[in-house]
């Protein structure tokens, strides 16, 4: 982490630099969390950004730093900048614990599944336009990682909010020819950028059968596939929809970003006789869902993400309202 922080190139970096660094499970008040800032800081009031502070100052800061997520900050000099390295990384850093989730990871290039001005394999959000992102690579490898037993060859798979393919075509690739993998998403635009990302994929001739996309309300689901074995939810909701949980097959799970502002990684199985059980897996802060909003929880919860000044809203924040999670830099 020293590392990362010394070779950071812009004040936009450093802030997202200090967003990684806050994926730890601390308390707000963590004195750990209290030095991120403070290194943030140091950065922020240097005459210039190519500058770094004296390694004496930042390593006394950093010196009882030890995140709990170990994926470190590639926004450095050695980004991963291909997308067998940046899984290579994911499994160094213990996010990838499987052959599974490898194989298929970089079976499926990320590269074809962003727009063609975007770095694809930095471990952060990519913007893909109509107010949505497609999540950082760690996200996908964690829920790959938790859905894994339930997306065996022949299984049924459901992707909501499935943006441009990616999740949907890994789906694809680990159900196989004989499983199912549906993608939904309520943005038609981004279904059909999503279908012609997956033509030149290597699960292009799963659209044949078992692969599809469809535009719907993801809060819908797609009833007429169901029962799923596996489903991903890919944007936040106030709440678990009801509908969902309806189309999770007795013996399946249900991975969902869960809440507004404060969001947690639920992870919802269906015991065989039909009960549910819900757990948390950890903090994140993914787009909500922007139908379940008003208007004015759209402007309000939204802010921070769609009209974002990364450096002024960091340093202007109570350190004890900053919450636990992902933090995304637009």
């Amino acid at each position: 982490m020293t590392q990362s922080l010394y070779y950071l190139q812009s004040e936009k970096r450093v802030m997202h630099c200090v967003a990684l660094g806050l994926r730890f499970r601390f308390p707000l008040w963590n004195p750990v969390r209290k030095k991120a800032f403070a290194v943030a800081k140091l950065f922020h009031s240097s005459s210039s950004c190519h500058c770094a502070p004296s390694s004496v100052k930042l390593l006394s800061l950093l010196s009882d730093v030890r995140p709990l997520t170990t994926m470190e900050n590639i926004w450095t000099r050695g980004s991963v900048d291909k997308n067998k390295r940046m899984v290579e990384s994911l499994q160094r850093y213990g996010i990838i614990k499987s052959k599974k989730v490898a194989e298929v990871m970089e079976q499926i290039d990320r590269g074809l599944f962003v727009q063609s001005d975007t770095p694809a394999y930095i471990d952060s959000p990519m913007q893909i336009g109509y107010n949505a992102t497609i999540s950082a690579p760690h996200m996908h490898a964690t829920c790959l990682e938790l859905l894994k037993e339930h997306l065996q060859p022949g299984m049924r798979a459901l992707d909501v909010g499935s943006g441009t393919g990616y999740l949907t075509a890994c789906f694809a690739i680990m159900v196989g020819p004989q499983g199912c993998a549906v993608g939904v998403e309520h943005i038609p635009e981004l279904a059909s950028f999503s279908i012609k990302n997956i033509k030149k994929s290597s699960a292009s001739s799963l659209l044949e059968g078992s692969l599809s996309v469809h535009v719907t309300d993801g809060r819908l689901g797609w009833a007429e596939l169901a029962p799923y074995d596996a489903i991903h939810v890919g944007a936040a909701a106030p709440e678990i929809p009801n509908a969902l949980i309806q189309q999770l097959k007795p013996g399946g799970r249900m991975v969902i970003p869960v809440g507004t502002i404060l969001q947690d990684l639920k992870v919802v199985d269906k015991k065989l006789d039909g009960s549910v059980s819900i757990r948390t897996e950890t903090s994140v802060r993914y787009y909500l869902h922007v139908s379940s909003l008003s208007n004015g929880e759209l402007l309000k919860n939204y802010s921070i993400l769609l009209s974002f000044n990364a450096i002024q809203f960091v340093f202007e924040i109570d350190l004890g309202l900053v919450w636990d999670g992902f933090l995304t830099v637009s």
